[in-house]
């Protein structure tokens, strides 16, 4: 797969990223992506940028170095219902909106209400992909996810810094394997997610070669090398 873009990543803005957007977008040139996304932490994640922030990206060129950027938010999901924490007002300033769980935002509950409140925010008109559904910090019945998936049009994502060792996401990745499975079984595309948080990680994807392996993922199922239907997904282009 000749990987054509990364929609997953944060600069300094986030708080707690180490690149500029400049460095994001120059190291995404670097590496011959033709699409970047940079989704800064919604105002629930301690240090990340106020809503101003948001209201600003105007200002940003949406092409650098020959790299097209999408600018964004990753939104928290706070509650059984799959709401988020992002006013409604602000959605016209972005280009691309991803949403998942964290610990610091969210409760756990049963595993109906966590996978009640995925369902809610993959219906959420306004949400393109579902962060790192894999990665364990709430335990979910990932059929009707992925059934939802398919119905919605929501991405899932396959987070590469979800299996990263110093994460102790233990199960994260009998947790994505599953995820692929179902994905490959209802036939529905996935996105490969860096989730970087400096510019060396953009489009870094090596811990997830041997899931894709493992579960004979097809190609055609993986968004990363399609540009243009991938944006063509995208709920505000």
């Amino acid at each position: 797969m000749n990987v054509l873009l990364d929609v997953h990543t944060h600069t300094i803005a986030s708080g707690h990223a180490f690149s500029s957007l400049q460095e994001m977008a120059k190291a995404a040139a670097e590496k011959q992506l033709k699409l970047l996304g940079i989704t800064e932490h919604a105002p629930g994640i301690p240090g990340t940028c106020s809503m101003i922030y948001f209201r600003n990206l105007h200002v940003v060129p949406r092409n650098m170095y020959g790299v097209e950027l999408l600018l964004g938010v990753e939104a928290n999901i706070i509650d059984y219902k799959g709401s988020i924490d992002f006013p409604e007002e602000y959605f016209p300033f972005l280009d691309i909106c991803i949403a998942g769980i964290h610990s610091l935002c969210y409760s756990s509950g049963t595993i109906m209400q966590n996978t009640d409140a995925v369902i809610g925010a993959i219906g959420n008109p306004h949400v393109d992909i579902i962060s790192h559904p894999g990665d364990g910090t709430a335990v979910l019945d990932f059929e009707p996810i992925v059934l939802a998936s398919k119905e919605y049009g929501t991405l899932l994502e396959i987070n590469n810094s979800s299996l990263n060792p110093v994460r102790n996401k233990k199960a994260a990745y009998g947790n994505n394997l599953e995820i692929l499975r179902l994905c490959k079984k209802y036939e529905v595309p996935v996105i490969l997610g860096s989730d970087a948080h400096i510019s060396f990680d953009i489009a870094n994807y090596d811990r997830l070669y041997d899931l894709l392996r493992e579960t004979e993922f097809p190609e055609a199922l993986i968004m990363n090398d399609k540009v243009e239907k991938f944006k063509a997904r995208l709920k505000r282009m």
